[in-house]
């Protein structure tokens, strides 16, 4: 069966909803490129019961393509560059799991995915501990107080020492670390893994490196059967390690874990299932259920009985066939049920959401209703976008969604100058949706665009050939970045846009940016005009 009709998606609205917010568990999934991030999911997406075989990296044809990597680009290439949400239910818990890009040039991307989370995966590998953008994403989750449990993948592999990966994530985090599944040799010993908690040693029947399928509970880590089943030199370091693991590291504790303070670690092989269903187990005892919301007027917390929601993400073209809109919605309290008019706080009409769909990657269905805490879709024709308030009392706004300033600028150039229509239709919609930045020169014609990371642009390129059937080019422009500008004194920020009007442009909101050629020119507007705020980022809200 093919990976586009071998799925069964669980919808949201089963036995779990009728217990209400209590049991949902929204959480991201974020490591560096490489990490095995992907198969991570797709494992959990199987052992979560939501799909029938894994689309496992290695294999050929439309196996090859991993669930949560929908795009063209994504499928061609092996990398996730958007995040995507997955629902699915099992004993009772409705898990909404947000797959974030682990590549640095998406992570505007995945700090809005990270604001509509509860709790974070961070996947780590085994050889290569803590890297460049798993520490960034990690820093992000501390600014939220996200709390994080640790996979430690590919210990089949040869990698680092556990204690080795253990003080690394000590030292480099500033966290306490407590291991709850530890590895039984690693690399060519690897023989499976053996759960603290449960006491029980999971291991392959088929062959010492092959993947998970037994399990076998045991009365402790010295039990003589563990012993009898591995190969002396395996069982006598094992039984040094776990004893030194299980004593020497901090103990769980729910509400140090909760509070960000400690991570629970678990070692893997995602690829061998190995450790996969007691991570999943993991999240359903102990991740928190949905957590308050900050706003203008406060927390708004998940008891609240009036709806809220906030749009974190907006997804053009998921269907090429219809050139559909869907916009992520996390809701944050209230019972929402298919139907319900919400008050559209931006633009202060109510609107009326007649069809919300849940996500199973591109797949989806109709959902009936939604509680705090689950991620619905919302298609709509430019209604609803990035930072948009949904409530059904007072209207207030959530905050804390982010834009970031670019760092790589370029000239948009047509090739074909009879389909500007259409690339103008392509640039908005994906300036909608946070993969670019558009800009429009006071002066000149042309678009500019600005993206974090230069692949960025490879994506924006693609996506326009793939879905609007334009194709463009990109050259240079002398700007190294751009900044929004405001100050109090209207006068004054017009006669700066004046003087500078060949560096300023207006965002997709029309508001001004302007465009320095160098950090020193920027440093020298700033000292010149002390009146005017030169903003690195600004917050994406309901006004």
């Amino acid at each position: 069966m093919s990976a586009a009709t071998d799925m069964t998606p669980t919808p949201a609205s089963g036995k779990a909803a009728a217990n209400g917010f209590a049991t949902r568990r929204t959480f991201a999934i974020i490591s560096h490129p490489d990490a095995g991030k992907t198969t991570l999911t797709e494992k959990l997406l199987l052992a979560g019961g939501a799909i029938n075989m894994a689309g496992a990296v290695k294999a050929r044809g439309e196996n090859r393509r991993a669930r949560s990597d929908w795009m063209e680009i994504e499928q061609s290439r092996g990398i996730s560059v958007t995040s995507s949400v997955m629902t699915f239910e099992r004993e009772g818990i409705t898990f909404n799991l947000l797959d974030t890009p682990g590549h640095s040039d998406f992570s505007e991307d995945t700090y809005r995915t990270l604001t509509a989370v509860d709790s974070a995966i961070m996947v780590v590998d085994a050889a290569k501990g803590i890297e460049a953008q798993t520490r960034k994403l990690f820093e992000i989750c501390r600014l939220r107080d996200i709390p994080i449990i640790t996979f430690v993948n590919k210990v089949d592999r040869e990698g680092r020492s556990p204690f080795e990966v253990l003080d690394e994530l000590e030292e480099a985090l500033a966290l306490s670390v407590s291991p709850q599944v530890w590895p039984v040799g690693m690399g060519t010993d690897f023989q499976g893994c053996y759960d603290f908690a449960s006491n029980e040693f999971l291991y392959s029947k088929t062959r010492a490196n092959g993947t998970f399928d037994s399990v076998k509970p045991m009365s402790g880590i010295d039990d003589p059967e563990l012993t009898k089943m591995l190969p002396a030199h395996v069982a006598e370091r094992f039984h040094e390690e776990a004893e030194l693991a299980r004593d020497g590291y901090a103990e769980f504790d729910t509400d140090a874990y909760r509070q960000g303070h400690l991570t629970p670690v678990i070692f893997g092989s995602a690829l061998r299932d190995f450790s996969v269903d007691q991570l999943l187990k993991l999240v359903a005892r102990y991740a928190p259920p949905p957590r308050p919301q900050p706003s203008d007027k406060g927390a708004v917390s998940p008891e609240t009985k009036d709806v809220s929601a906030f749009v974190f993400k907006v997804q053009a073209n998921m269907d090429p066939n219809h050139r559909d809109r869907v916009a992520f919605v996390r809701f944050c309290s209230g019972h929402f049920k298919r139907g319900m008019k919400l008050n559209h706080v931006r633009s202060g009409k109510p609107l009326a959401i007649n069809n919300p769909i849940y996500f199973f990657a591109q797949e989806r269905a109709l959902t009936e209703e939604a509680f705090a805490g689950d991620v619905i879709g919302i298609p709509n024709h430019g209604t609803l976008r990035v930072g948009d308030t949904l409530t059904e009392a007072e209207p207030f706004r959530f905050t804390g969604l982010p834009s970031f300033a670019p760092e790589v600028m370029r000239r948009v150039r047509l090739e074909d100058t009879m389909r500007m229509k259409q690339l103008r239709r392509a640039l908005e919609d994906l300036a909608e949706e946070g993969l670019v930045q558009v800009f429009k020169p006071m002066i000149g014609s042309n678009w500019i665009v600005g993206v974090v990371g230069p692949l960025q642009l490879d994506v924006l390129a693609s996506r326009i050939r793939g879905e609007y059937k334009t194709e463009i080019g990109f050259e240079p422009v002398p700007y190294s970045t751009a900044r929004w500008i405001t100050s109090d004194d209207e006068k004054k920020l017009r006669d700066f846009m004046k003087d500078n009007v060949m560096q300023v442009a207006q965002d997709r909101d029309e508001r001004p940016v302007y465009l320095p050629k160098s950090d020193w020119e920027l440093r020298y507007a700033r000292e010149r005009n002390p009146d005017i705020r030169f903003e690195e980022t600004r917050e994406l809200v309901s006004v």
